[in-house]
């Protein structure tokens, strides 16, 4: 997306020109990270936090020293956590986006009643990938579609619900190790995926189970928006006075 990238960014330049405002270059990433401060003050997370971003094109687990301070520590390896879902409801034959109508199905039905992997589960990589979840799902449902010519509610249901478990364990299991690596007693979610109930259900357990505080951003903010971005921008502005990066330019792995 370097073309849509590069008219936003000059546009970006021209009005804090005409204008005579600052202009502060925000990762979008950066940006996700701080939803989860438009509705508590930024003291009530302690620092170092985790924060996992899991969206239609991020999977990525963020350390944050302070609110200037981040850092990748793991990412996805293919496809992203939400590319997973759309792909996957597209599989079901369920509109998109995939993560609401997933979401919706696994209500429904058994998280249990297909096994669907969970990749690399060892305790060695902080990383994710859901393409050979994909690829499962897709085989699946192949088989049931040549046993059945069309998947039945039940089947679809259950399907759901199984994909969503999977993702859900991968994501979570990950998030565990990262906290007690690291020694983050405070963990974060943001991200389009944020807003998976069962996702977050399955973080509030784990989070009292473990001793840890969890935090997730309105569902309003999941998705993104111009708040995120100015909750993001402020601490830059406020360390660097002001200072204005008339000169900034786009990147296609920005740093956060």
């Amino acid at each position: 997306l370097i073309g849509s990238l590069l008219v936003g960014v000059n546009t970006a330049k021209a009005l804090a020109l005409v204008y005579n405002k600052p202009l502060i270059p925000i990762n979008h990433v950066r940006g996700h990270i701080f939803s989860n401060f438009l509705s508590r003050v930024k003291n009530e997370i302690n620092f170092p936090f985790l924060t996992l971003v899991a969206s239609g094109g991020h999977t990525e687990l963020i350390i944050s020293e302070s609110l200037i301070n981040h850092r990748i520590i793991g990412r996805t390896r293919d496809d992203a956590a939400g590319e997973a879902f759309d792909k996957a409801a597209r599989l079901l034959n369920l509109p998109y986006p995939g993560g609401p109508s997933i979401g919706q199905a696994a209500e429904k039905g058994n998280p249990e009643a297909y096994k669907l992997p969970r990749a690399l589960s060892s305790k060695t990589t902080l990383d994710f990938s859901f393409s050979g979840l994909k690829t499962a799902t897709k085989k699946q449902v192949e088989l049931l579609s040549i046993k059945n010519e069309n998947l039945s509610n039940k089947q679809r249901n259950d399907l759901a619900a199984s994909f969503q478990a999977a993702v859900v364990d991968s994501l979570i299991s990950k998030v565990l190790l990262a906290s007690k690596k690291f020694g983050c007693k405070s963990i974060c979610l943001a991200g389009g995926v944020a807003a998976n109930r069962r996702l977050r259900e399955a973080f509030i357990q784990i989070a009292e189970e473990n001793g840890l505080k969890f935090y997730f951003p309105d569902t309003e903010y999941c998705t993104d928006n111009a708040a995120m971005i100015a909750s993001a921008a402020t601490p830059i502005y406020l360390e660097n006075k002001g200072q204005s990066w008339y000169d900034v330019n786009t990147q296609r792995q920005p740093a956060l």
